[in-house]
């Protein structure tokens, strides 16, 4: 066909630093032939406008990118800034951002040529002034910088100034809506990217059926989180949405050259990446054009893979290599100083400085009409019927309500497995809601975490099930021997539901993932515009105590308190102390929205402690008094786990039987008791007067807890009474090849520890409430097998009726609070 002239030779020209390729031309020659025999346009001359309207939009981006970076003014005319125009302390992440300006428009000038709006993620977070400049430029900016820039002189001038500004408010908040990585703030962003490497795990995972996503990544990226190159094994047709990598290959990281350049650069990258199952393509990554038909043709082999009859997996996944320099397109690129700032100097300081800026500056300059008209080009959302590249689906997920099926009680009294109560309880919860995508991430270990109920419904997912083992094609349990992995499959998955299982001490690998996700959707709410995807649950079991056998590799409660120090009313710890107080805290969390829980939870054999409604009642207070009230007790013991409320219930009936009255307080979210640390935080905490009927002032009290007692303490400063009143026991970094009472003995956390620390708090005489063995075993000079719990009542199997023994430690002795 004959290729319309004016705008095809228009746009082979280039602008500025942006040239074309004979490969690139080819290319995209073909796909435009392509686009217009398909009807996509009337003729070839809109499409190659599109392209030229990308190459200017790119040119300005970039200046505005380097002028985030160093000036407090943009001059549309293109005149030289003078020294006053630059800032004191230039700061940014000038290479790499500057990469990104042609890769993100390739992006939508892709969505323009195809008529389709495409989500996207960005692996490299301080990149973000890429994503600003351009949607400053488009108009396309979030509700919170609308009015505050746009590409009027005045707007971009303001989006310089406040980069980097430091700028804070009365509150101790940012300022400004713009900061050093992606946020809330950024126009259709659905993650920060300041921890590199789990953009590459998530983006397989989050585009449902009908709907494209381009992820941008970065090489130095790769260095980081194995679990990248495994998309092959879990991206299906039948569940999965389009998926897009484009990786920046930039060649550098801060202070040297990537192991991917190190290793023989694209083409090393290439013949890796086949061996993991991925179609990788190399293109220009300095021209948007490159990008956009990457994009395009990578969606088409997709598409191809979809339509065919019999599918064989793993599906041929595409992957983009964006090859590119360090910083393309203005003065030091290529170099290690690109990362950051390019200049050696400050050019406000050194007029040397300030002629590169100006000359560079001026090489990427196009004349106010013709973005002009570039930006009309590209803003045929209304004429296409398609939403702006902000409003993409991913950045807005809100799924139906699920269903939240009744729990099936467990009889208190009775031994079970709070894990297979759980269980039970979430396959039901699964079946319930078909319309939600479901995923388990699971690194190892779902069976005999005893979740047996859930691998055989859904199924790990594999490209090749093996016989009689609960494999499916199509399973939905993603299983790797890799935390951040399996757990990057969950959180992605906003437009589902999702359940993350771990050993507790492993879980912690994961933390990074878990706290950008946290952090990601706090500012969302306090920006008013919180996130809509369900609650995710972290289940950590096999837990500290439980795993006494193990060595001290898997005793460890880190990640329960590295997620207390979050903030609570987004990071959730909860930690239920039977069947029924688990399938309480599931629930709730299942109800919620743009929250992550951890539950720690006991897979071995407990005493059900409380019934269904107890249940309930303690996970909407928090707390409950199992045991007496603080109104008829001489001592309170504060219990924060299973295992510590079983220690507490001995060392309560230890003192009942010598004539000492002490009441038993199951505390099941610690953080509803914190001292709240800003007004949204307020909203989630007790009250003062629900603490202190709670936990009366002057009380002597024993906390006895799961975690370290020094980082409990400090959570429960409000319910400390301090030195002379207050005991804390928890874990000590005492553990090994031990059984559970030798684990508990090892910390210090046996029943009769306990009476220990209660006879100190309320002043009463040791000898006469501890006899001298019991003495001997705690001071460490005795014998520790007698403090083995063979004197207290044993609970029934889950298939007799509770004894009278049983009967006596169910809830008439609670008082509700």
């Amino acid at each position: 066909m004959i290729i319309s002239a004016p705008n095809r030779q228009r746009w082979l020209i280039g602008r500025g630093p942006i040239v074309h390729t004979l490969a690139t031309v080819h290319r995209v020659d073909a796909l435009i032939q392509r686009l217009v025999a398909n009807g996509r346009f009337d003729d070839a001359c809109e499409a190659y406008g599109l392209l030229a309207a990308a190459d200017r939009l790119s040119c300005v981006a970039m200046n505005v990118v380097a002028h985030m970076s160093y000036a407090r003014r943009f001059d549309l005319s293109g005149a030289p800034l003078a020294a006053e125009d630059f800032k004191a302390v230039p700061e940014g992440h000038t290479g790499g951002a500057l990469n990104m300006v042609p890769a993100f428009v390739g992006y939508l000038l892709a969505n323009a040529l195809t008529g389709t709006t495409r989500g996207w993620i960005m692996g490299q977070g301080h990149c973000v002034a890429a994503i600003e400049a351009v949607n400053a430029l488009t108009g396309d900016v979030s509700p919170t910088q609308k009015g505050r820039y746009d590409r009027s002189e005045a707007g971009l001038s303001r989006l310089c100034r406040d980069f980097y500004s430091y700028a804070i408010d009365a509150l101790g908040q940012a300022a400004v809506p713009v900061g050093s990585h992606a946020g809330p703030n950024t126009a259709g962003a659905v993650s920060e990217g300041g921890y590199l490497g789990f953009a590459e795990l998530q983006y397989v995972h989050m585009p449902l059926p009908g709907e494209s996503l381009v992820a941008f990544l970065s090489d130095g990226a790769f260095e980081e989180q194995r679990g990248s190159d495994w998309a092959p094994r879990w991206w299906r047709a039948e569940d999965c949405g389009l998926a897009v990598p484009v990786m920046i290959h930039n060649g550098r990281r801060i202070e040297q050259r990537t192991q991917i350049a190190q290793q023989g650069g694209a083409r090393w990258l290439e013949e890796d990446l086949r061996h993991n199952g991925f179609t990788p393509c190399t293109v220009d990554g300095r021209d948007p054009a490159a990008i956009a038909w990457a994009i395009i043709e990578a969606e088409q082999g997709l598409q191809n893979f979809v339509g065919t009859p019999e599918r064989h997996y793993p599906a041929p996944l595409p992957y983009v290599i964006a090859q590119t320099e360090k910083g393309y397109g203005f003065y030091g690129a290529g170099t290690n100083a690109a990362h950051n700032l390019s200049l050696e100097t400050n050019p406000r300081h050194d007029a040397g400085m300030r002629a590169l800026f100006n000359h560079s500056a001026h090489g990427l300059f196009v004349p106010a009409h013709e973005l002009d008209e570039a930006l009309a080009a590209l803003s045929n959302h209304t004429i296409q019927h398609r939403p702006l590249e902000s409003a993409h689906p991913m950045a807005h997920r809100w799924p139906a309500a699920p269903v939240l099926p009744p729990a099936i009680p467990a009889l208190p009294g009775t031994a079970g497995s709070a894990m297979e109560a759980l269980d039970v309880w979430f396959a039901r919860f699964v079946e319930a809601n078909p319309g939600l995508r479901p995923r388990v991430g699971n690194p190892d270990e779902l069976a005999s975490n005893k979740m047996g109920t859930t691998l055989r419904l859904l199924k790990h997912r594999v490209n090749q099930p093996e016989a009689g083992v609960p494999e499916d094609r199509l399973g939905s349990v993603i299983t790797a021997l890799n935390e951040e992995a399996v757990a990057a499959a969950a959180l992605a998955n906003k437009g589902g539901l999702n359940l993350i299982v771990s050993y507790e001490a492993f879980a912690v690998k994961m933390l990074g993932l878990i706290r950008q996700e946290i952090n990601f959707a706090r500012r969302q709410r306090q920006a008013g515009r919180p996130a809509g995807w369900l609650s995710v649950p972290l289940v950590v079991t096999s837990h500290t105590w439980e795993n006494a056998k193990n060595e001290q590799s898997h005793q460890d409660p880190t990640i329960g308190e590295a997620l207390l120090g979050e903030m609570s009313d987004t990071a959730r710890v909860l930690f239920p102390v039977d069947g029924n107080t688990a399938i309480a805290a599931l629930r709730e969390v299942y109800s919620g929205r743009g929250q992550i829980a951890c539950l720690i939870v006991s897979k071995r054999e407990t005493t059900h402690r409380l019934d269904a409604a107890t249940a309930e009642r303690l996970m909407h207070d928090g707390a409950v008094h199992l045991i007496g009230s603080p109104s008829d007790a001489e001592v309170q013991f504060v219990a924060i786990g299973a295992y510590q409320l079983e220690e507490a219930i001995k060392a309560q009936q230890h003192l009942a039987q010598r004539g000492q009255r002490a009441c038993v307080t199951v505390l099941l979210e610690p953080a509803r008791l914190r001292l709240p640390r800003d007004e949204l935080e307020a909203t989630f905490t007790a009250s003062e007067s629900f603490t202190q009927s709670l936990c009366p002032p002057d009380m002597p009290r024993v906390i006895i807890t799961h975690t370290r007692p020094e980082a409990m303490l400090g959570l429960l400063r409000r319910i400390d009474g301090g030195r002379a009143r207050t005991r804390a026991l928890g874990y000590i970094n005492r553990g090994g090849t031990l059984d559970v009472p030798g684990m508990l003995f090892a910390n210090r956390c046996t029943w009769a520890h306990l009476v220990d620390a209660a006879t100190s708090a309320a002043g009463w005489e040791r000898n006469a409430l501890l006899g001298r063995a019991e003495r001997d075993a705690i001071d460490g000079i005795g014998d520790p097998a007698c403090l083995r719990p063979n004197k207290f009542s044993r609970p029934t199997s889950r298939r007799e009726p509770a004894n009278a023994n049983a009967a006596a430690m169910r809830l008439p002795h609670g008082a509700p609070m």
